[in-house]
């Protein structure tokens, strides 16, 4: 007897299922993590031996459905986090993540539904109203070694599962069997959608506690090779004096861990500064070197960005991610050379125009640190050189935003002055001369436009 604590919605659908004839089951990674002490939030309900037709009416007479996804056999439960599905048969009919004919089957049995799944600690069905675990594969035993183990040669069908491997291993700390490392070499990644991609390397990202070993994974498998702005990090050597922790493979799964222990909660910044850690150093495959007896990588914050942005648009179209991570990664240098040189404030307030969020680059900045095994005394210039940014950032309210331009059209138009092109030469003058602290107010920026000669008539 299992006694887990669970939606109460939940288990009045098993009931309804109960009294109709039928069983209804949790599966999959509710069951997953309830195992491992966690509190899910949303769960997958499989209901055996009531067809489609009945129920929907079964359940439409105390929930309000969703029937968007009936046509799969899947009903989510509008008011809750929780879908229900009909055990379904799965035969593979062309290319891609999607190529397969889906027949529900509510007379299919537990085992051979569970063959569909991915992996065993997927797998595991818990019976609410018995309090019962069903485990036709093993899966719980997986769970407690921590091994990732496909459940049988159907996860060849969807190539999707090879990235899901991947997450599922740096979030549980999972190593995987051979045999499942074997069927991932054997699998091409043919007719994925990019945003299903993206949704598994977020995954990676967001929830990942050892970043580092779902990468390792990747290779293992051979699918790096997938993503050659990654594979070219493998192997490209770097100075032990600086780095002595390897190649910058190695040194970029250290900062990704290191990013790990630093996440804030926030999905979207997390997100954005855990791709700039990723993609950081993409620019040093091109730009290593050695000279007079050292590695060198100069402008590599540069070189960067193109392999970045052709990395992130083969996985999205968001706009802001391919214009903030690009940024953050071509700045990422930019907090020690300007703590070095003793910059004044227009440098920060135009670090802060270019990446948009200081608080983003002191982020990557810190990861890419803590990535680093060099000299003691690095780490204490390094955190110095962080301390005075945000302290700068602080004081010119440039933190967590870039400066906000002072001067806009609407006063250019309050003078008298009619839209035309020469409105943006002048705006962006007045936001460089903003920058630089040529002023800090409406007034100011009016005195600075007569100086200047952008008055009315000139």
């Amino acid at each position: 007897m299992v006694p887990f604590d669970i939606d109460p919605a939940a288990l009045r659908i098993a009931e309804l299922a109960r009294r109709a004839g039928g069983r209804a089951y949790l599966v999959g990674g509710a069951v997953r993590d309830l195992l491992l002490g966690g509190a899910p939030k949303d769960f997958d309900i499989e209901v055996f031996g009531i067809p489609p037709q009945d129920l929907v009416p079964l359940l439409g007479a105390e929930f309000e459905l969703d029937l968007v996804g009936v046509s799969f056999g899947v009903l989510k439960v509008k008011g809750h986090d929780i879908d229900v599905a009909i055990p379904r048969r799965e035969s593979k009919s062309g290319l891609g993540h999607r190529a397969f004919e889906i027949e529900s089957e509510s007379s299919l049995g537990l085992e051979e539904a569970a063959s569909r799944r991915d992996f065993t600690i997927n797998a595991i069905y818990y019976d609410p109203l018995g309090r019962a675990i069903l485990d036709p594969f093993g899966g719980r035993r997986d769970l407690e070694s921590r091994t990732l183990r496909h459940v049988s040669p159907k996860f060849s069908e969807d190539p999707l599962r090879v990235l899901r491997g991947m997450q599922f291993v740096a979030r549980f700390g999972l190593e995987p069997a051979p045999e499942t490392v074997a069927i991932c070499k054997s699998i091409q990644p043919e007719g994925l959608p990019a945003e299903r991609i993206f949704e598994e390397w977020s995954k990676l990202l967001l929830k990942g506690t050892a970043i580092s070993k779902g990468l390792g994974f990747l290779r293992a498998v051979g699918w790096v090779r997938h993503y050659p702005e990654l594979e070219a990090l493998i192997g490209c050597a770097q100075d032990p004096g600086w780095h002595p922790e390897g190649d910058v493979w190695r040194h970029t799964l250290n900062c990704l861990d290191a990013f790990a222990m630093s996440r804030v909660g926030d999905r979207r910044e997390d997100l954005v500064v855990g791709l700039a850690v990723l993609c950081h150093d993409f620019g040093k495959p091109a730009t290593t070197k050695l000279e007079d007896g050292r590695l060198r990588s100069r402008g590599h914050d540069e070189a960067g960005v193109a392999p970045t942005v052709a990395f992130l648009r083969r996985m999205t179209a968001e706009e802001r991610i391919l214009r903030d991570v690009p940024a953050l990664v071509q700045a990422h240098m930019a907090p020690f050379s300007l703590w070095r040189s003793k910059a004044g404030d227009a440098a920060v307030r135009r670090l802060a125009a270019k990446v948009g969020r200081i608080d983003r680059l002191i982020r990557v900045a810190e990861a890419d640190a803590r990535g680093c095994g060099n000299d003691p005394g690095a780490p204490v210039q390094q955190g110095e050189a962080l301390a005075w940014l945000a302290a700068s950032a602080e004081r010119l309210r440039v933190k967590d935003s870039a400066p906000a331009p002072i001067l806009r059209g609407r006063d250019l138009i309050a003078l008298g002055m009619k839209p035309s092109p020469r409105f943006g030469e002048i705006l962006s003058a007045a936001y460089d001369a903003q920058l630089d602290g040529a002023f800090s107010d409406l007034p100011g920026a009016l005195g600075w436009l007569g100086r200047e000669g952008g008055k009315p008539g000139a």
